[in-house]
């Protein structure tokens, strides 16, 4: 068994954009079930299937497997639910700790998250300047609802 522990921050500025380089990450799912998702994913050349429970508090299952590449992208082009994701990520290391920034494109253009996983739901990371208001207790940004509802759908008073 495997968990989660992560927190979820909207960026607000770009100063991250110069400390790492990004990769593209294509996704898309197989179940949305509220129970447990199913995803596959490409991330640059390689690919992942991913199976994650339900969200309790900022934790979760999360099982995930690396599988053929050329399996993935069939998958994505004749299983996956529409629309797929694309993102740029951005990994960065600050005080220890991984942050991950997702830039996306295509229905969620304009929404920048970063997340950072975590020993226990309790402990305080340290934020860098470019981190804004925290979302993790908001399902709208978790990447299995921004495929059923994209950012752009949203009205701009709710982002």
């Amino acid at each position: 068994m495997s968990e989660e522990i992560e927190r979820k921050f909207l960026v607000t500025g770009d100063g991250w954009r110069s400390l790492a380089p990004a990769v593209t990450y294509r996704q898309g799912y197989l179940s949305l079930d509220k129970e447990r998702t199913v995803r596959v994913r490409t991330v640059g050349d390689r690919a992942y299937m991913c199976v994650k429970g339900i969200t309790r508090g900022c934790t979760r299952l999360e099982f995930e497997y690396e599988i053929p590449f050329a399996d993935a992208l069939e998958m994505l082009e004749k299983l996956a639910i529409r629309p797929i994701i694309v993102k740029n990520r951005t990994k960065v290391e600050i005080a220890g700790r991984l942050w991950e920034i997702d830039e996306f494109f295509g229905e969620n253009e304009g929404l920048i998250v970063a997340e950072v996983e975590l020993p226990d739901e309790h402990a305080e990371p340290v934020k860098p300047d470019w981190v804004g208001r925290e979302v993790s207790d908001d399902p709208r940004y978790y990447n299995a609802c921004l495929q059923s509802a994209p950012f752009r759908s949203w009205p701009e008073n709710c982002r």
